[in-house]
């Protein structure tokens, strides 16, 4: 199915790739959110635009976004399948001009992402899972197949311009002997590491399940591993709150 839904989905978050960038730079009202994050006007449009579209795709698949209105654990629980989406994931980089933003959309099935693409809007990039179970990125209409790299020595580290200051990744970064240090927003981490640029991506810091699941996906195809501190895959729609665990992402299975 996702496989024929591909070129639909890539043109749908190039144009909403292209609306977000309409905003970029420009002198926008912000939001914070009850969870002290940010919300604009970029959020809120890429929001509409890809459950509209969405909607239309495949009629009848709940969606879940960031930006829904809440939705009850309750009514969450029913649901065997659904569209998981962040429209505007890394809105603070956004916001500080970094460059490090993208729109994530995932697909959900028994708890588990079975697709997943991240377009990054700035260099208008794809990222996306195929149903053979390889990963692709997809850069001015070249398609090149993504692989992680064997594990680097020194181990080549990603975390958010946000969590570097955390005690507990500090704290884990300690019994890493030999490891050089990079920082970027958003799920794109996951991308870099999917085209064997990075090795690992340790989370202790907040997120919800919207930042993690197409990017899991997308590294796994690609021949890497998201795991929680119980060594086991993330799983998605378990819970009444929709906080990711701590994981750890990385390149080599090993």
């Amino acid at each position: 199915m996702f496989d024929s839904l591909t070129p639909a989905l890539i043109k749908l978050t190039t144009e909403v790739g292209e609306r977000i960038m309409s905003y970029y730079k420009s002198d926008m009202s912000v939001e914070i959110k009850s969870n002290q994050t940010p919300l604009t006007i970029a959020d809120q449009t890429a929001h509409n635009l890809i459950v509209d579209g969405l909607s239309q795709l495949i009629p009848d698949v709940p969606i879940l976004s960031e930006e829904s209105d809440a939705i009850s654990f309750d009514e969450r629980s029913k649901w065997q399948e659904y569209w998981l989406i962040d429209p505007l994931d890394g809105t603070r980089d956004f916001l500080e001009h970094t460059g490090e933003f993208c729109i994530c959309i995932a697909y959900i099935k028994q708890h588990t992402p079975i697709f997943g693409m991240i377009y990054a809007p700035l260099d208008k990039t794809h990222y996306y899972a195929s149903k053979d179970g390889d990963a692709f990125q997809l850069q001015n209409n070249v398609k090149k197949i993504l692989k992680t790299a064997k594990t680097n020595n020194p181990l080549r580290v990603i975390v958010g311009h946000h969590s570097s200051h955390n005690e507990r990744l500090k704290e884990h970064l300690k019994d890493q002997k030999n490891y050089e240090l990079s920082q970027m927003g958003s799920a794109l981490k996951f991308c870099l590491i999917a085209q064997g640029d990075y090795d690992y991506y340790p989370r202790f810091g907040p997120c919800s399940e919207w930042d993690t699941a197409a990017g899991v996906c997308i590294l796994q195809s690609a021949g890497g591993q998201v795991l929680g501190e119980d060594n086991k895959p993330l799983r998605y729609n378990t819970k009444d709150d929709l906080l990711s665990p701590i994981f750890f992402a990385s390149g080599s299975t090993q």
